[in-house]
């Protein structure tokens, strides 16, 4: 399963890239696909928070994928895996939504 840690790892290294993009961007960081970027009153603050927040994502997916390296194939071990894996992720759109709520311009 170490093949699979990789794999999984290099999603993470994808996650950082996305969120170094974010945070060097000069215009308000996307985050949904195919929604145009918020209006925001602080755009460097906002991008920071954005990718702030990938980093953090990344790291948190990582530490999820880190039982990959113990378990054996057809493992139950992989349920809390990917449980572990969603929460995280609606976890991550929560914390957007927060970022957005205090940089949206109104």
């Amino acid at each position: 399963m170490i093949m699979g840690f990789i794999i999984w790892s290099i999603v993470c290294v994808v996650l950082v890239v996305i969120g170094i993009i974010s945070w060097n961007s000069k215009t308000p960081a996307g985050f949904y696909s195919g929604v145009k970027p918020p209006e925001v009153t602080d755009t460097v603050k906002y991008n920071h928070s954005v990718g702030i927040l990938w980093f953090v994502y990344a790291g948190v997916f990582e530490l999820c994928g880190v039982p990959l390296m113990f378990l054996k194939q057809n493992s139950a071990g992989f349920v809390f895996l990917i449980l572990g894996t969603v929460f995280c992720t609606i976890a991550f759109v929560v914390a957007y939504n927060f970022i957005l709520e205090k940089y949206r311009r109104k």
